[in-house]
């Protein structure tokens, strides 16, 4: 899929712009959500989606068996975040090389959408927030804020570059960055997982007020549309 290695040349260019900062970690996070948007939406499956053998090629260069993702073998074979980011793209282009080019060259633009295409209804919450809250660690690999929000982000990517029609629910999500900088009288450009975990004491805690938090942020729209229709 060749959109994907267009935007992993973005990310290795300009990290910042994506993910925040170079760390595999949140570069797996945001993949993880892109591909999954992808899948979800008919435009590739898991065997063409650009990643496919790249867990199996990982754990057999590093010789292990264990159950990691590629991200976190990475990690543990680098000593940090950034470092394993770099070692990441490095990795992937070896892969590539030993890929057979045919099956890389041969889809044309998945990602150019038809005018009688249609979609499903998306609603964020229910689809999404609803089930990361209940299984945290099946959905992100760790209770951690940050994840979310890369998932959050490759998702959302996606969806865009596919140009589907934004639902109501992304909408209402967008609001929640100027929401929680007003609750936390906070003007300085942060997303609001960073917000949230800055007043936290860990990912864990932050990803579990970020919960409380959107529920009281969903709570507070819908006690404004109660008023505005009684008025």
């Amino acid at each position: 899929m060749k959109e994907l290695f267009t935007l992993l040349q973005k990310i290795k260019d300009n990290p910042v712009m994506y993910i925040d900062k170079p760390s595999i970690t949140c570069l797996y996070s945001f993949l993880n959500g892109y591909i999954d948007s992808l899948i979800e939406l008919g435009f590739t499956d898991i065997n063409s989606c650009g990643m496919e053998g790249f867990q199996e090629w990982i754990q057999e260069r590093a010789k292990t068996n264990v159950s990691r993702s590629w991200a976190g073998i990475i990690l543990s074979c680098s000593g940090s975040e950034r470092a394993a980011f770099n070692r990441f793209f490095e990795e992937f282009e070896q892969f590539l090389k030993q890929k057979d080019n045919s099956k890389i060259q041969k889809s044309e633009d998945i990602l150019r959408l038809s005018e009688d295409m249609s979609f499903p209804k998306f609603d964020i919450y229910n689809e999404i927030l609803t089930n990361i809250k209940k299984r945290p660690g099946m959905f992100l690999g760790a209770n951690s804020i940050t994840r979310l929000d890369m998932l959050l982000r490759g998702y959302s990517l996606a969806r865009r570059e596919v140009r589907v029609p934004q639902t109501e629910p992304e909408r209402e999500f967008e609001g929640f960055q100027s929401w929680i900088e007003e609750k936390y009288g906070i003007n300085s450009g942060q997303s609001w997982s960073k917000i949230i975990l800055f007043y936290s004491v860990d990912e864990p805690e932050a990803l579990q007020k970020f919960f409380e938090l959107f529920e009281e942020y969903l709570n507070r729209n819908k006690s404004v549309d109660v008023d505005e229709n009684s008025g």
